[in-house]
């Protein structure tokens, strides 16, 4: 048992183990020391010095790195305390872009937010040169403005630690120290792998999604296009939270009501085709254990896994599963299947994909992905540039009644919902993969093995005479872990998913923005998980196999899972990608 040491915090008596910082003790005694650089376990170096206290010492320190000891005493709101914040505030303002009206943070900025705390009115105290950088948006998923940026390096710390990516940090010293990717090279040109995990660590604008809500607007606007959307699992468990609603509120109905009133022609869920990527998946899962076909399988469902492994683990190539991404299947659904059904011509129809993923936005961009000559996905956006739309049009989105989806393509399962989360996409393609296998009914359909926030979940499954070893991963580094342990021989497994953020899809690069402080109360990714396990246990139908839209859809028209036509539509392949591409 850790020792127990006692301080005191603005007078408040805090009893902590050996070893907390003494933000982490405020912060227990519900006491708020402001952060920007600050994020746990990521970025801890006290590099901003927003959050210095008074400790009796001579200088003011950093609570972030401060260690508590014995009897310390701590003032974190002295005049002292609230002179220095309030100056390295100005100073940070003094070479910062303040743009705010048209910023992508404005109004969930924590740059924004301390200066209105602090009462930083006029940013002119500090006078004197500016830097002045071009904007970086050569990417598809993810613009970089390092006017903005405030050097505080939780982009790079989560780009490395978190991702094992690593393609931006500190270049220069001083005050012409910046943010950059090798030799100021456009992101573009890097080993990006778009999953915009640097979105969401960033405290300010400096980092932020490809917009192609102008896209969107111009597609609507367009009489000759017959639009059609849809929605991804994770963003009904997140959407609620740009409108003020709690973490982790499920918000379906109302997001399908707000995206009629946008003017789309069909709103479609996309769980329908996760379903659909069950009943592929675990088919070629099946035909590989059966065939001696390569394995272990890996899921191919998240786009920031697919860059990842393209680029750093081209060996794993093989391994992937060759189905497409949920939102790409349905969108060759609908430029075929749907298309035939209504009479309306291919190229009259538009497809935009609502996503919790900034990686889908260079996914859909990939050339493999046409299976009629023309792009699968027309357009991209985040749960985040969705919640823009909704606010820019007028409408209450708290007010709204629930709707449903349009009924052709809107039939999903318990299985298709928990796609969002970390193990969902394995649990699902288990419920099905047993009852393909063994021809019986499947009584429990919980796999508590596969949840959970744990970076790498291990389990071995018995499906009839059949051990089934199987790994889940999420995020990157957590992803490099495990293929290190299968390329050194020391794991084997059947099957693998991999999901390429930490806590899968409901923590996106292009979710709603949560911020430290707001990290340190509640696991957001725990409660949007929660969401989609309780839609699930809910759901009259759990498993994919029994949704009955995608049980019409094999019969009218795809035949049987993995029939040459399904392959055509719904598969796909990958490539080998260098660390560094041709220049812009």
């Amino acid at each position: 048992m850790s020792k127990m040491i006692s301080l005191t915090i603005d007078g408040v008596k805090v009893q902590v183990e050996e070893g907390t910082t003494v933000l982490e003790a405020a912060r227990k005694a519900n006491i708020r020391i402001p952060t920007l650089c600050f994020l746990e376990e990521i970025n801890e170096i006290g590099a901003c010095r927003m959050c210095v206290v008074e400790t009796g010492a001579r200088t003011l320190q950093a609570s972030c790195v401060l260690k508590a000891t014995e009897g310390m005493d701590v003032k974190t709101n002295t005049r002292r305390v609230r002179h220095a914040r309030k100056a390295v505030l100005e100073l940070i303002l003094s070479n910062h872009d303040q743009q705010c009206l048209s910023c992508a943070r404005s109004q969930s900025c924590e740059l924004q937010r301390l200066a209105k705390e602090l009462e930083v009115f006029d940013s002119h105290t500090y006078k004197g040169e500016r830097t002045d950088y071009k904007v970086d948006d050569f990417s598809p998923s993810i613009v970089r403005d390092n006017n903005k940026c405030i050097n505080c390096r939780r982009c790079v710390s989560t780009c490395f630690k978190k991702q094992a990516v690593g393609v931006i940090g500190p270049v220069g010293r001083g005050f012409t120290t910046s943010i950059e990717s090798p030799w100021k090279m456009h992101l573009s040109e890097t080993a990006c792998i778009g999953c915009g995990q640097c979105i969401a660590a960033c405290p300010v604008g400096a980092l932020r999604e490809k917009d192609e809500s102008p896209l969107v607007w111009k597609l609507l606007h367009d009489p000759k296009k017959h639009v059609v959307v849809q929605t991804a699992p994770a963003v009904r468990a997140a959407l609620g939270e740009e409108f003020g609603m709690p973490i982790g509120t499920n918000v379906t109905g109302k997001m399908v009501a707000a995206l009629r009133r946008l003017g789309f022609d069909q709103v479609f869920d996309t769980d329908f085709a996760a379903d659909l990527t069950i009943m592929e998946e675990a088919t070629e899962l099946v035909s590989r254990i059966q065939n001696n076909g390569v394995l272990p399988m890996i899921t191919s469902c998240s786009p920031g896994w697919i860059n990842f492994c393209e680029t750093f683990y081209p060996e794993f190539i093989p391994n992937l599963s060759t189905c497409k991404s949920p939102h790409e299947m349905l969108g060759a659904i609908i430029k075929s299947y749907y298309a035939e059904k209504t009479g309306i011509a291919t190229g009259d129809i538009a497809v935009v994909s609502v996503m919790p993923c900034t990686a889908k936005k260079n996914e859909a961009d990939r050339p493999q992905l046409a299976a009629l000559g023309v792009p699968d996905v027309d357009a991209v956006i985040t749960t985040r540039e969705l919640a823009k739309m909704i606010k820019s049009n007028g409408v209450d989105f708290v007010s709204l009644p629930d709707e449903e989806y349009d009924s052709l393509l809107g039939d999903s399962t318990g299985a298709a919902t928990i796609f969002g989360a970390t193990g969902g996409v394995m649990e699902a393609a288990l419920r099905t993969a047993y009852e393909t296998i063994t021809g019986k009914t499947l009584e429990n359909l919980d796999f508590h093995a596969v949840r959970g926030l744990k970076g790498i979940k291990e389990a071995d499954v018995q499906i009839g005479d059949l051990t089934l070893r199987i790994a889940v991963a999420h995020s990157t580094a957590n992803a490099k872990i495990l293929l290190d342990s299968i390329k050194s021989g020391e794991k084997s497994y059947h099957f693998i998913e991999i999901m390429g953020c930490e806590g899968g899809c409901v923590n996106g690069g292009g979710q709603p923005i949560v911020t430290d402080e707001t990290r340190a109360r509640v696991d957001h990714r725990t409660l949007r998980a929660k969401a989609l396990y309780t839609a699930d246990a809910g759901s009259v139908r759990r498993k994919s196999h029994e949704n009955p839209g995608i049980q019409r859809l094999y019969k009218e028209y795809l035949g049987t899972p993995n029939s040459q036509k399904a392959h055509h539509l719904l598969h796909t392949h990958y490539e080998k990608h260098s660390k560094y591409r041709q220049s812009v």
